[in-house]
């Protein structure tokens, strides 16, 4: 009797430790391989998932926007890195959008810790939370310490203050922030005219001649833009 009360015992076990499993599985999340298809910007990207493509905004960090300084460079180096490859997402959450927010890998590399390392992004602290968030921002104060990348700029506008000020809807406001922003002037070999930081040219494709101030620019005769008027 008691050997089998004690096989009883096992097998209800057995089919109680099943039953939790059947619970915990559907909240885990896996890793998984897809190729990148997309670059929206410099901290999200598009994946083939399940043979369609899925939106994924990278875990931890943010790059500077499309039409703010550096955008153009961050969407350009994650393009470089992953445009066309295969990647592992390891997905954290799901953002209001609906976007998977996850970590992304390729050959042993972290995206979103390269970017930090690169200096084309911050570390979002707000929703960094991992401990790996510290490691970034070692890195992150690194290349700040080199002015690598947007830190070039003695004092870079953090994205999300940055959308905070287009949400507004203010021109004066979009003003003021780049007139926050370390007066390094961009010059555009091709037009031979120079724009301001907060120009809506001043990451331009031609934009590669830098000035540390406006009467440089003019000595070496390039003229001032008329949208922005540095």
């Amino acid at each position: 009797m008691k050997a089998r009360s004690a096989i009883k015992m096992i097998a209800l076990r057995r089919i109680f430790f099943c039953l939790i499993l059947l619970l915990i599985l559907p909240s885990l999340t896996w890793a998984w391989q897809g190729k990148v298809v997309g670059i929206s910007d410099g901290d999200t990207i598009n994946v083939l998932h399940n043979n369609k493509g899925e939106k994924v905004r990278l875990y931890g960090i943010d790059t500077p926007e499309k039409h703010q300084d550096f955008g153009k460079k961050a969407k350009q180096f994650t393009s470089n890195m992953v445009f066309g490859k295969t990647v592992e997402v390891e997905p954290v959450t799901k953002d209001r959008y609906g976007r998977t927010v996850g970590l992304v890998y390729i050959n042993d590399q972290c995206l979103n810790e390269e970017l930090v390392r690169a200096g084309f992004a911050w570390v979002y602290i707000q929703y960094c939370k991992k401990a790996i968030c510290a490691d970034w921002g070692r890195i992150e104060a690194a290349a700040k310490a080199n002015k690598t990348g947007l830190w070039s700029h003695s004092n870079p506008i953090p994205p999300w203050e940055f959308r905070h000020g287009k949400s507004r809807g203010s021109r004066t406001d979009h003003t003021k922030q780049a007139a926050n922003q370390s007066l390094v002037y961009h010059g555009n070999v091709e037009s031979k005219m120079f724009h301001a930081p907060g120009c809506r040219y001043y990451n331009c494709k031609n934009c590669t001649e830098v000035f540390n101030s406006r009467g440089e620019a003019i000595s070496l005769g390039y003229r001032p833009c008329k949208l922005c008027q540095p």
